[in-house]
């Protein structure tokens, strides 16, 4: 593989349950030492965990797509030096950033809970992320504040 190598969407393949693009990215970017078949029996197994708690009718794929649609930040802080002092400049994020920022809030949000396995753990942070609850929009609303505090230095941005 040449070294200027970057991955794109059509390399991607989906998931072999939900045939999803979207959940085969997170369990990428939630895998542990190349250790693919083990997260995805991690995920799949959170997944059951959702569909037995919300009921058999619910498809966990949405409660998954939703989950990361409230952690997902509009908006973010970027430090900016002029003239010798650093500025805390609001600029909008990317979609891909977007992205990639929620899977990693509710990734570290789920490894930072203690005392249960990881299927529960990661089933219990969709369910909360779901009702615009947990530690991953909590992390989102604090962007958000930050953002909006220093929303007098956004002149500043590029």
């Amino acid at each position: 593989m040449p070294r200027k190598f970057k991955s794109t969407e059509k390399f991607l393949k989906p998931d072999p349950r939900y045939k999803s693009k979207l959940l085969s990215k997170f369990i990428n970017s939630m895998m542990l030492d190349g250790k693919k078949s083990t997260t995805q029996k991690v995920i799949y197994d959170a997944f059951d965990m959702i569909k037995k708690r919300m009921g058999e009718k619910t498809d966990p794929l949405e409660v998954f797509k939703q989950a990361l649609d409230n952690v997902k930040p509009r908006i973010e802080v970027r430090s900016r030096r002029v003239g010798g002092a650093t500025y805390q400049v609001p600029v909008e994020v990317t979609k891909k950033r977007q992205q990639a920022l929620a899977f990693r809030w509710i990734r570290s949000a789920a490894r930072a809970r203690k005392g249960m396995p990881m299927c529960r753990r990661l089933a219990e942070e969709f369910l909360a992320a779901h009702k615009h609850e947990g530690s991953a929009v909590k992390t989102r609303e604090d962007t958000h504040k930050m953002a909006e505090a220093n929303k007098a230095f956004a002149h500043l941005a590029w």
